[in-house]
């Protein structure tokens, strides 16, 4: 089992592929296994150092059960202990999460990125004992806590990490994004939790903990990996003022949407069509038409999201020489 030191590299995150159609509202059978499978056998081939699939880009909270399991299957089978990937199991209740785990460790998940119910708001307790009861279940399988405040309500403070990881051994890391809570977060995690920045953020992390700081987690891998692997290569490599170019970068692709991304209650709205559409737009993965109810958006923004594919798409061609190590 991956340990809290064990997080090094680029985690790409991927959209689960969506068949033409699968914006209605009567849609079935959603997923397109062979776009699944070539976009996850490019993504490691392009030197992506692992994976995670089924948070909210993966749209996880809109498919079928039968379609989650096909997808599970498509992907772990493509990736055959390549690389680690983690597979999300959030669901509205702990009986589905408990199925979803237990399909996902059957059929080779390295670990597994859990978000809280998204139906009430937890307490600390609640959390806690909620993470305590799946961790019990499946003592030998990684648990990625998803802390992500926006999605779930939940501040996921201090108190919790400390709490936490007495109560369960097996979380190792969290997917997180929250630097001015970083250093008391890990402070209260005893050094147990890799808290797993964003390539976007990943410099602030490096500023505040660089002994620490070996992995980042990026969605617009799925648009290409060339500029985030650029950036985690340099800092791995201890060359800082490469890292903080590329960051520059990184940043310019992110002008566009920068509005919709700061303002906490907009994006929380429209997370999922903002990511999955600019990785449809970019090219490199092809990501389908959203799942509803998530398929509606302003129609001004579906250029934002486009100048940024075509940004970020620039700078894969810049950074396309990096090599995996």
């Amino acid at each position: 089992m991956l340990s809290a030191k064990d997080f090094h590299g680029l985690w790409a995150i991927i959209p689960t592929p969506a068949k033409p159609g699968a914006d209605r509202a009567d849609a079935v059978d959603t997923v397109d296994l062979d776009e699944t499978a070539r976009v996850v056998d490019k993504l490691i081939r392009d030197g992506s150092d692992a994976l995670i699939v089924l948070g909210t880009t993966g749209e996880c909270a809109t498919l079928t059960r039968d379609e989650y399991e096909a997808f599970v299957d498509t992907v772990l089978a493509t990736v055959n202990k390549r690389i680690p990937c983690f597979v999300g199991t959030t669901a509205l209740g702990t009986h589905e999460v408990v199925y979803r785990t237990r399909f996902a460790q059957d059929r080779g998940a390295d670990g597994i990125l859990l978000g809280l119910p998204m139906w009430q708001p937890l307490t600390v307790v609640q959390a806690v004992e909620y993470y305590r009861s799946v961790g019990e279940l499946f003592p030998k399988l990684a648990i990625q806590v998803y802390g992500n405040p926006r999605a779930f309500r939940f501040a996921f403070p201090p108190e919790f990490w400390g709490a936490v990881v007495k109560a369960v051994p097996t979380i190792t890391s969290a997917k997180y994004s929250r630097p001015k809570a970083l250093l008391e977060s890990q402070a209260a995690s005893n050094g147990k939790v890799h808290f797993l920045p964003n390539d976007g953020g990943v410099m602030q992390f490096v500023d505040l903990a660089p002994e620490t700081t070996t992995a980042c987690w990026s969605t617009a891998a799925s648009m290409g990996p060339e500029p985030a692997l650029a950036q985690i290569r340099a800092i791995q490599s201890g060359d800082i003022e490469r890292a903080r170019a590329i960051a520059k970068d990184l940043k310019w692709t992110r002008e566009p949407i920068a509005p919709i991304v700061a303002d906490a209650d907009l994006f929380a709205s429209y997370n999922i069509q903002l990511e999955k559409t600019r990785i449809g737009l970019a090219g490199y993965c092809k990501a389908g038409p959203l799942r509803p109810p998530y398929n509606v958006y302003p129609e001004e923004y579906h250029a934002l999201f486009a100048e940024n594919a075509t940004r970020w798409r620039e700078l894969c061609a810049r950074y396309s020489k990096v090599a995996a190590p």
